[in-house]
């Protein structure tokens, strides 16, 4: 693609990645054809070509965003399926996020749209007030149908029937190998997964102590930033991601680590690009090498080799995150370790399309995520499974909304595999 910023423009670093970006992009449109809002609306701007087109006008003519450009940016899921099938290698994630960094910076938003960011950046990155919000969500569910906003509704129906206790787990500490020790890694606990699912994280440290790793927690650490880091809230993303750097160099520099390993996969993709996001930062460096040794909780398992488990004839259907399969292109560890681990494992059709959830798109355009969502259990439910495993608490809590069959983390089934409790949903 030809583009015609000026030199003024490209000493700006997001924009000269953005030149670089929109010159990759050849025009073929393969990623029509997986792209999840093109294949619900129809619309060539609600695809990633359309999007680079709009995005292109909007930074070269350094314009206001207008409303549409503004609608069809905010309907991107950012699940990245287009990169899994760009040709031409087109690094969509960074561009996207430069240009909700711009619109928020030049675009006024209505009041209503305004007042909803703003509280779930107050909100979600933060256990307990994401606690005390599920809790007043719960209590006003009987009262959803007299409220008139679909959004509004959608955070209702975001309410577990059971908020599980505060785990003791997430505290800053360390946690000593069951087993001669191999490895010192670091546990992200995250944020919003420490108030919808608490059993994630302990499975997590059963099964890696159990392996002979020292799993620490280290203090300080919290949320990713990525949910505010998808709204554009640079400012914002950024503060909390060094909060991160910070503490996992501490470790690094103190007793050292092996690894970070996440069990968010959502977050994963986030930690594993600060070398980018802090390129231009004083952090850079440190940035760099916390993204260097990231690792998805099943890339992990997959180096200490779980032992084989004896066949326990549960039928599980494997829902592939976006962040996971298209953002850290990690595909097959995750059904090769619960096939190991004894269960026989099914995938959906079009296992590739997004289930709808993507951090805080379930809740701002909840009607495409809606219809993503019946597509995806639709197509999970067609394979008869006992169980869904997925590797995201955000898919979790999604497709968990349209099914009744039991959806798990697959960490859980893989430390119940080796030793570990059953999963509490299928007790």
């Amino acid at each position: 693609m030809q583009t015609n910023f000026t030199e003024e423009q490209l000493k700006d670093a997001g924009t000269a990645r953005a030149n670089q970006i929109l010159r990759s992009c050849v025009h073929c449109g393969f990623c029509t054809a997986t792209c999840p809002t093109y294949q619900v609306l129809g619309d060539e701007l609600d695809s990633p070509r359309g999007r680079i087109y709009l995005i292109k006008d909007m930074l070269e003519n350094e314009r206001v965003p207008d409303k549409k450009t503004v609608k069809h940016i905010d309907r991107c899921l950012s699940c990245l399926a287009c990169m899994t099938t760009c040709p031409s290698g087109v690094h969509y994630m960074h561009l996207v996020d430069h240009a909700r960094d711009y619109i928020e910076k030049h675009y006024d938003r209505p009041w209503h749209d305004k007042a909803l960011r703003w509280l779930l950046a107050r909100i979600l990155p933060y256990p307990g007030r994401f606690r005390l919000a599920l809790l007043a969500a719960k209590i006003g569910k009987p009262l959803r149908g007299m409220v008139p906003d679909a959004r509004l509704r959608a955070m209702l129906d975001m309410a577990p029937d059971r908020i599980p206790p505060v785990s003791r787990n997430d505290d800053p500490q360390s946690f000593a190998p069951k087993a001669e020790k191999r490895m010192r890694v670091a546990l992200m606990t995250g944020c919003a997964q420490k108030a919808l699912n608490t059993d994630i994280n302990d499975a997590t440290i059963r099964l890696l102590t159990r392996l002979g790793c020292e799993v620490v927690v280290a203090k300080g650490a919290g949320c990713c930033g990525a949910l505010t880091h998808h709204m554009g809230k640079t400012g914002e993303s950024h503060a909390t991601a060094a909060k991160n750097i910070h503490a996992w160099t501490d470790e690094m520099e103190g007793e050292g680590l092996d690894a970070i390993v996440i069990n968010t996969s959502g977050c994963g993709t986030t930690v594993k690009d600060y070398g980018h996001m802090f390129a231009q930062d004083a952090l850079a460096d440190d940035a760099a090498r916390v993204a260097g040794i990231a690792l998805d909780i099943s890339e992990l398992l997959t180096r200490l080799e779980i032992p084989e488990g004896e066949t326990k004839g549960l039928r599980v259907a494997y829902h592939a995150a976006c962040s996971l399969q298209h953002g850290q292109k990690v595909k097959t560890a995750p059904k090769d370790l619960l096939k190991r681990a004894g269960f026989e494992v099914v995938e959906p059709a079009d296992s590739h399309l997004c289930c709808g959830s993507a951090g805080t798109y379930n809740l701002m355009q909840p009607e495409i995520s809606a219809k993503l969502k019946d597509r995806k259990v639709r197509t999970l439910e067609a394979k008869k499974p006992e169980v869904i495993a997925a590797g995201n608490i955000g898919c979790m809590m999604q497709i968990g909304s349209g099914t009744k069959v039991p959806v798990v983390h697959t960490v859980e089934l893989l430390d119940w595999a080796t030793g570990g409790p059953k999963p509490r949903s299928l007790t």
